[in-house]
């Protein structure tokens, strides 16, 4: 059963990732679908979108998916057959956020000095 949600889970974002490329124009510089969680009963789907640009720009496109959503349920019936349509929920994927402020704060970090390196790992010569 956990395959068949993936492949859901997958067959949806590649849709509605078409969809929504050919249907809406943005003001953000870069919209990406980044993952779909269908609930087991197929009933409810979260997608987790990315932007990239400002953050008036992000709450815009945020709000433009939002009121388009029951026109993309709609597109996505007619392209994806299941018993029932996914209700969908949006929200911001803030990962790449994450992953940029884990990298800022390693690169703030002083490497350790050569003398503190242990010499005496097992494999080397």
């Amino acid at each position: 059963m956990k395959h068949r949600l993936e492949r859901v889970n997958e067959l949806i974002r590649r849709e509605l990732g078409e969809i929504v490329t050919r249907e809406f124009r943005f003001e953000s510089k870069l919209v990406t679908l980044q993952q779909v969680d269908i609930t087991p009963d197929l009933k409810h789907a979260h997608i987790f979108v990315s932007f990239i640009g400002t953050e008036d720009e992000c709450r815009s496109d945020m709000a433009s998916l939002h009121s388009k959503r029951s026109a993309l349920q709609q597109a996505l019936s007619k392209r994806v057959i299941l018993k029932y349509t996914p209700h969908l929920h949006f929200k911001v994927d803030e990962a790449m956020e994450r992953g940029s402020r884990v990298l800022n704060i390693m690169g703030e970090l002083d490497p350790l000095p050569p003398d503190e390196y242990n010499d005496e790992r097992p494999g080397s010569v």
